[in-house]
């Protein structure tokens, strides 16, 4: 079927499509609408980082209490529940070797979202996910808040408490790793070889568990730390088959400034990891990684537009020893860079277009990035570059009919023949269509 069939298909779902609300139970516990939150989600308007901020919990929703031996229970009258589901259609430049080219997903996604205040001063996101390649629910993002305020000399603190299973994905600004642009993206394109630690690699593998302020709402600060857990391993973990298995825990850190200036506002900060782990064992010699890392966002707007700009790099110092041990790597220590930023005009809350690029090198080592049919590098080096054009058309506040071009110039090292088997890097031109439901 040709590509611009499948577009007609979506965009004829789109028109019978049943209107609700985006990630709506937040919406349905405030009273308030998708938009007031988001620009486009999940990226967080300034209201919604302060919702997030304050744990999930600025409640309009009525309850019902129960009291018991003195004690006070308020629970909200509906359950606080949220389904999302994704359709998509992904066609590359030039197709995988023995493979179909232009496959459809239905769904690539479909997620059931606990989502709301769930106790005075406590709230969650919980997520759990249907994946189309492995066929399963699995859990994904969640993060679980307390949060209080206290005055000091004058100047509001507010301040938490915080349990989730993805680095990052605590955090207020679209700028780091787990609400990061692309919002939605194709799961059957190759992927780079390679991939910082504090990058999405560790999400929903490990358990952390911090604490976080934010002071007089310029400065904020957390602190947490990370074990690995690996859902659908046995327990207690041997580690065997896992490429992680953080020893101890792991240090994560977050520091942020935001400022208003006018009409424009401006965050910038740093972030990052350090983690000792030891490959497919939980004893013996150890890899060692830090990942210093710095970001920023920017947002103004223009009558009933809006402008967001948000950026990244990414720096990974890392020390193979248990891999160059195994003979998994020629040499035990290297380096890798990732650069992001990605700018965004929104048209009111119908259409918006983005624009993004993309950047990582990092040293070059012919065993652990070795050749390999589309996935690996002639030269040895991880080196990827390329950009994203996309643009979103929202008919209403919970469905988004999106279509999203990738280009690459570098891909695993090379733009041509970066595999050793013949493939150059623009055969994996990506084109994307969706069509994603929220309810």
């Amino acid at each position: 079927m040709k590509l611009i069939v499948r577009l007609a298909v979506i965009a004829f779902l789109v028109r019978w499509a049943v209107p609700a609300w985006a990630v709506p139970a937040f919406a349905r516990q405030t009273g308030l609408s998708c938009n007031v939150c988001h620009y486009d989600p999940p990226e967080l308007t300034p209201f919604g980082r302060q919702f997030k901020l304050n744990g999930y919990t600025l409640v309009g929703n009525p309850k019902e209490t129960t009291i018991s031996n003195g004690n006070t229970l308020q629970l909200m009258r509906n359950l606080p529940v949220s389904v999302m589901l994704l359709l998509s259609d992904t066609e590359t430049q030039k197709k995988q070797p023995e493979t179909q080219n232009g496959t459809v997903e239905f769904p690539q996604q479909f997620s059931l979202f606990l989502a709301g205040e769930m106790a005075k001063h406590f709230g969650v996101m919980a997520q759990t996910t249907y994946d189309h390649q492995s066929d399963h629910f699995t859990m994904d993002n969640t993060d679980i808040r307390y949060a209080n305020h206290a005055t000091i000399n004058g100047k509001d603190l507010t301040y938490g408490v915080d349990l989730n299973n993805n680095p990052t994905v605590e955090d207020l600004w679209n700028s780091t790793p787990a609400w990061g642009y692309p919002y939605i993206s194709p799961d059957q394109t190759p992927g780079s070889i390679a991939a910082p630690v504090i990058d999405g690699t560790l999400g929903q593998d490990v358990a952390g568990a911090g604490g976080y302020a934010m002071w007089n709402d310029h400065l904020y600060g957390d602190l947490s730390v990370y074990r690995s857990e690996h859902a659908g391993g046995p327990a207690p973990a041997d580690g065997n088959g896992f490429t992680y298995n953080i020893v101890g825990a792991a240090p994560y850190w977050r520091f942020a400034w935001q400022q208003y200036a006018g009409k424009n506002y401006l965050e910038f900060g740093t972030y990052g990891i350090f983690m000792r782990s030891i490959p497919n064992d939980v004893s013996g010699v150890a890899d060692r990684y830090i990942d210093p890392s710095f970001d920023f966002s920017f947002e103004r707007p223009i009558g009933a537009d809006t402008v967001s700009v948000h950026g990244t790099y990414i720096h990974e110092s890392s020390h193979l020893a248990a891999t160059y041990q195994q003979g998994g790597a020629a040499m035990p220590d290297h380096t890798l860079d990732l650069g992001r930023m990605d700018a965004t005009y929104y048209w009111g809350n119908k259409y918006n277009v983005t624009a993004s690029y993309f950047n990582m090198v990092g040293s070059n080592d012919a065993t652990l990035y070795a050749p390999a049919p589309v996935t690996g590098s002639r030269t040895g080096s991880p080196n990827t570059s390329g950009y994203i054009l996309q643009a979103s058309y929202w008919p209403d506040e919970n469905i988004d009919l999106s279509l999203s071009y990738y280009g690459f110039s570098h891909f695993n090292g090379s733009g041509v023949n970066y595999d050793g088997s013949g493939r150059n890097a623009s055969a994996n031109n990506t084109l994307y269509a969706a069509l994603w439901f929220n309810y």
